[in-house]
């Protein structure tokens, strides 16, 4: 599925090649991955050229603001928070998000990326913990993942696989074994909010004997769906 691009920035070529859409960017816990419950500054980008079924930000996939790397930095400062985190939609599908992972990284903040896995990591500055959202059959975006994603992958790094039912769950453990995620970086994973019960993954991570963390959204316990949470 082919997903509407960007609205171009209104200005110069020149000065659109130095920003980028931002839907919002907001102070919160860390709801997922192994800084759950830190204090975190969201830098929220707009767009993504997927288009998975459960999908809670759609609101980000069109609209947001143009801000230049100086301005995003000031209002990130501003938090005075160590944690930074940069998401989306996909993050990467802007080709500016590279140099404002350097940016927040050159500034002493510990970065995190969240991405979907469809888009090539390789360049991510190595500073920052890239967690890695390969989507499972129930997602409807399957055939999106790239797996040379895979070697990209390092010990910081963390690999999220959000999940729908026992068949994503199945094809989740496969995956696994495929290509030894368990050797290369931390896994996570996930229930849909509101479709696998949790429990219900809980015991089939135990019954299978998985060497993997399960997580719930923190901040969906705490806020619902609102967004800026």
């Amino acid at each position: 599925m082919v997903a509407t691009a960007l609205t171009p920035d209104p200005s110069s070529a020149t000065t659109a090649s130095r920003r980028l859409r931002v839907t919002e960017i907001f102070h919160s816990l860390q709801g997922e991955s192994d800084s759950v419950g830190w204090p975190t500054v969201f830098v929220r980008l707009t767009g993504c050229p997927l288009r998975c079924v459960w999908c809670d930000t759609e609101y980000s996939f069109h609209g947001g603001e143009w801000r230049d790397i100086p301005s995003i930095l000031d209002q990130v400062g501003g938090y005075a928070t160590h944690h930074v985190c940069v998401t989306g939609g996909e993050p990467l599908a802007q080709k500016r998000c590279l140099p404002l992972l350097v940016a927040l990284c050159d500034e002493g903040y510990e970065v995190s990326l969240e991405t979907s896995g469809a888009l090539d990591i390789g360049e991510v500055d190595p500073r920052v913990r890239r967690v890695v959202d390969f989507k499972p059959p129930g997602s409807g975006e399957v055939g999106r993942n790239l797996w040379t994603n895979v070697g990209h992958l390092g010990a910081r790094d963390q690999v999220k696989f959000v999940l729908a039912d026992r068949a994503d769950y199945d094809w989740a453990v496969a995956r696994i074994e495929e290509h030894a995620l368990a050797r290369r970086c931390p896994i996570l994973f996930s229930p849909v909010h509101g479709q696998l019960e949790p429990r219900a993954l809980a015991e089939w991570i135990l019954a299978d004997r998985l060497p993997v963390r399960f997580q719930m959204q923190l901040h969906k316990q705490l806020w619902g769906s609102e967004p800026g949470r």
